[in-house]
């Protein structure tokens, strides 16, 4: 499998290629001042100026990258932060409803169950009754008749 770049040289050689440090602006006003092209009062604002579009330009490619980063990781599929967010949301509403829906169910058994023996000893409880009579009955004529 191929390694993945390190991007983040990459990014570094770009930003090293538009940044501009107050002091190379200091040292580009000073040439200037030196070739007569630049008034000593007006170095503050010159290095002022390069720094500020040095910063826009260096924000600009740095906006580019992003854009481009986010296109090819969107190409490729590759789920976003955003996206395993709304899954866990999702997956944790499921569970919650599976949940509710295991414990409804659960009660519904045990109350059925119980429910279902509290019958089985009510009808075997008045089964048994006449089935007593019976047997005593039966009991009484057999030894009537055997005496």
């Amino acid at each position: 499998m191929p390694q993945t770049p390190d991007l983040s040289k990459y990014l570094d050689a770009g930003a090293e290629f538009v940044a501009l440090t107050r002091a190379q602006a200091r040292k580009r006003a000073q040439e200037l001042v030196q070739q007569g092209q630049l008034a000593q009062d007006q170095v503050q604002g010159f290095v002022d100026g390069l720094v500020e579009g040095s910063r826009r330009r260096t924000d600009v490619l740095m906006d580019a990258v992003r854009q481009e980063i986010q296109r090819q990781v969107q190409s490729v599929g590759i789920a976003t932060k955003a996206d395993l967010v709304k899954l866990e949301a999702k997956l944790a509403k499921q569970t919650k409803a599976a949940t509710r829906s295991a414990a409804k169910s659960a009660t519904k058994n045990a109350k059925k169950a119980a429910k279902q023996k509290a019958a089985k000893k009510v009808g075997a409880a008045s089964a048994s009754k006449p089935a007593k009579k019976a047997v005593k009955k039966t009991t009484k004529k057999t030894t009537s008749s055997a005496a």
